[in-house]
């Protein structure tokens, strides 16, 4: 499955928020520097939709705030 994400790094909280079918929107603590905020992301996807962090893989936008993520089942 793939998904839209819209992150936004160096926020006060860590939440995902469905925005649409497909389209997230997701904060995290860590910074947006040396993948930091890349890392924080898998991880709290990983958590949200109960998978392993090796079944998320970032297709596009590694270094943009708008990305396309691939979840395996």
């Amino acid at each position: 499955m793939k998904i839209r994400v819209k992150i936004k790094p160096n926020s006060k909280q860590e939440k995902v928020v469905q925005i649409s079918s497909g389209e997230y929107e997701v904060w995290v603590h860590a910074p947006a520097q040396e993948g930091k905020a890349n890392e924080a992301l898998i991880l709290l996807l990983s958590k949200h939709f109960k998978i392993a962090k090796s079944h998320i893989q970032i297709i596009s936008g590694f270094s943009s705030r708008i990305k396309i993520l691939e979840l395996e089942n």
